[in-house]
């Protein structure tokens, strides 16, 4: 059996930093709150509360005084900035560059009166962080039919949270102009994962299985499986290897091991070990 890890697969840039900033900070032994999951994936969040990170929510920052608070990758609105600093906290910002720059580009069109539209998950603290800087004052929505009034529409700013599939933002916009709504659409998804498509595609073609590894709460680990599995139906979401099973591999002799953004390259290293022991084994 040959196993081949995904090449292009491991942290995107964002959460390498945030990664980094936290641990950098833990090692001078000193307390570490962090505000939200700091990356969604089971194992690293364990290692990093092994050594002292603690996990806080927004209903938190009101009560925490004289500590040092992380901001995640993900981007906060300026609510939490406000809260953290009056309570005389330190902040270590890891927003990533790019979520900074859409958060921007989104508070410029809310100020120039522009109806902002924004495809992605209701629910995603990326998502969270850009509408609570602008009151909130923007449709969000993860599939046309979630736009109520689409008819009375005439124009609108359409963005895309970063980690959405470029080719699903391609077809929102096209239906959206099909209603004869004019669309300003402003490409915010990352380039990394823009990138990442055509290159899992190709490495999802190559494979007779493929296991893709990601966190349960990982929005861009459910899209790049979606990628997997279209290209390979004989692909597999596991978040660790006690998911994996033995009969996939049946008759196999080409495994590829791919995962999200928010997937280190040890933990897929840790999967193909796996897969190999227990295959030499029988």
């Amino acid at each position: 059996m040959k196993i081949t890890i995904d090449n292009n697969a491991g942290f995107c840039f964002g959460v390498t930093k945030a990664i980094e900033t936290a641990k950098e900070h833990l090692q001078k032994n000193e307390t570490l709150f962090c505000l939200g999951e700091l990356v969604h994936n089971d194992e690293e969040m364990k290692l990093l509360k092994d050594n002292g990170m603690k996990i806080i929510h927004h209903n938190d920052l009101p009560i925490i005084n004289d500590s040092v608070i992380l901001f995640r990758a993900h981007g906060e609105p300026e609510t939490s900035y406000k809260i953290t600093k009056n309570n005389h906290n330190d902040i270590l910002d890891a927003t990533c560059p790019i979520v900074k720059q859409l958060q921007q580009k989104v508070i410029n069109s809310y100020h120039n009166g522009e109806k902002i539209y924004i495809y992605g998950k209701k629910t995603h603290p990326e998502i969270i962080g850009i509408i609570g800087n602008i009151n909130n004052d923007a449709i969000v929505f993860d599939n046309i039919e979630q736009i109520n009034n689409i008819n009375e529409l005439t124009e609108i700013t359409l963005y895309s949270q970063t980690t959405m599939i470029p080719d699903a933002f391609e077809n929102i916009i096209k239906q959206i102009e099909d209603n004869g709504v004019k669309v300003n659409a402003v490409n915010s998804i990352c380039a990394s994962v823009h990138k990442r498509i055509d290159v899992l595609k190709e490495f999802c073609k190559q494979q007779e299985i493929v296991i893709f590894v990601s966190g349960e709460n990982s929005s861009n680990g459910k899209s790049l499986f979606s990628i997997c599995k279209t290209a390979n139906p004989n692909s597999h979401l596991i978040s660790s290897v006690n998911d994996i099973q033995k009969s996939w591999f049946t008759d196999c002799d080409f495994v590829g091991i791919s995962g999200a953004t928010s997937t280190p390259i040890e933990q897929l290293e840790k999967v193909a070990k796996f897969i190999t022991d227990f295959h030499t084994s029988q």
